[in-house]
């Protein structure tokens, strides 16, 4: 009876696991906030630095140009899931594993075994916080882009033993066994209505090993796909709400719902066209008036006359006024309505993305995310929660079922066009 209640519940949109959190009467200390900053155990479940480390960026320098770099980190970060992104261009002539393994590398080599007194490589909710205890950051990894298994599931075994702990399904492209939100309104790219059979043993085979089911990235009938087929709690490591913002890369309520129920968590972006609906419009009619310009220039029989006018476009993106501080916290707030307080965490995507709200712009900058939840009225236990502690249930979660399955033999299933 309170299983069917609770299920009752969220399909209503109530929050099942806390009560709606009331705006806090009195002032926040400096005090409670430091408190939160030393306790928490901080888990950024998607942060694409590594991009930049494979080409030769020192991830202990300034990063001047980026989010991410470890004098911002120390002190307030507790787990980064570096991003093994792999482009939709490696694809072409069966590149993407060879770029996986580079990217891999570099979060292995460039990160963690050249900064071993600052990292500690993590796979694990034991080692997070082994690593919290060592006062050291847990380096763990997911692949982003499902691409780069090269539809086999011997690939997809040989990264787990390399220690990625999460697959994103799919990128902004469609691969042979999923679809894309990213380009499912492109009638050129072939569509598979959701995920095929050998998507859906990709997601089995992923159970099977204690590999998070990632589902950023995917369309909306590849999640619920996911969602029927998966026994253990899936994720989503980079995104926001789109009651509140109509990205289409962000969840609806209904799939904020059905994660949650299955006892996943929606990790919330940072990006501003993620969290501010003014910021997405600004943002698509600028691209929109840029690709014109450029296809007027284009267009230009004289090089000279082309070549001035090429020069003369500018980027109108970055005049655009950036997300604030109020729409994360009302995207969090938002989802902690819809899911409850057990079922959100943080995927800031910092280096994946060039606007954030300038308040949190790198790790540094979290008490400030932190005061504002309390002001919000939130706990210190609700934000350890959200920061990290949801996280760490949901692996020791799909750590369980991998070992509930551990006697199943591997899923040899063959990808067939």
């Amino acid at each position: 009876m309170v299983i069917v209640l609770k299920r009752a519940m969220l399909v209503m949109g109530v929050a099942v696991s806390c009560s709606a959190v009331a705006q806090r009467s009195t002032p926040v200390s400096q005090a409670e906030v430091d408190a939160i900053t030393r306790d928490a155990i901080l888990i950024d479940t998607h942060d694409d630095v590594p991009s930049l480390t494979v080409d030769g960026y020192d991830i202990a320098k300034p990063n001047t140009k980026g989010m991410t770099d470890l004098p911002r980190m120390r002190g307030y970060l507790g787990a980064e899931f570096f991003a093994v992104f792999v482009d939709a261009e490696y694809v072409k002539g069966n590149h993407s594993a060879n770029r996986t393994l580079q990217m891999i590398d570099t979060v292995r080599t460039d990160v963690i075994a050249n900064h071993p007194n600052d990292f500690l490589f993590a796979t694990t909710a034991d080692d997070i916080e082994r690593a919290h205890r060592e006062h050291k950051i847990a380096a763990l990894m997911g692949i982003e882009g499902g691409h780069a298994i090269e539809d086999s599931l011997r690939l997809l075994r040989d990264y787990y033993a390399l220690g990625i702990r999460y697959m994103t399904l799919t990128h902004f492209n469609t691969n042979d066994w999923a679809d894309s939100q990213g380009d499912f309104t492109d009638p050129k790219v072939k569509k598979h209505n959701g995920l095929t059979l050998f998507g859906k043993d990709v997601v089995r085979e992923m159970n099977r090993l204690g590999m998070m089911v990632d589902i950023s990235h995917v369309a909306d009938k590849t999640f619920y796909d996911a969602l029927a087929v998966s026994t253990a709690p899936m994720i989503a490591s980079h995104s926001s709400c789109r009651a509140l913002t109509g990205f289409t890369r962000n969840m609806t309520d209904d799939m904020i719902r059905g994660l949650a129920e299955k006892g996943g968590v929606i990790n919330i972006n940072f990006g501003c066209s993620f969290l501010s609906q003014r910021y997405y419009d600004e943002e698509d009619k600028a691209e929109k008036e840029m690709k014109s310009k450029r296809a007027a220039a284009e267009a230009l029989k004289d090089p000279a006359a082309k070549q001035a006018a090429q020069l003369a476009i500018k980027d109108p993106v970055a005049k655009i006024a950036p997300a604030t501080l109020e729409d994360l916290v009302a995207h969090i707030d938002h989802a902690v309505k819809v899911a409850g307080i057990d079922h959100v965490g943080i995927g800031t995507d910092f280096d994946g993305l060039s606007c954030v709200p300038r308040e949190v712009s790198s790790y540094n900058k979290f008490p400030v995310l932190t005061r504002a939840l309390l002001e919000k009225g939130y706990s210190a236990e609700d934000i350890k929660k959200i920061y990290g502690g949801n996280m760490l249930r949901v692996m020791r979660a799909v750590q369980k079922r991998a070992e509930e399955l551990k006697s199943e033999p591997a899923i040899e299933t063959a990808y067939k066009p």
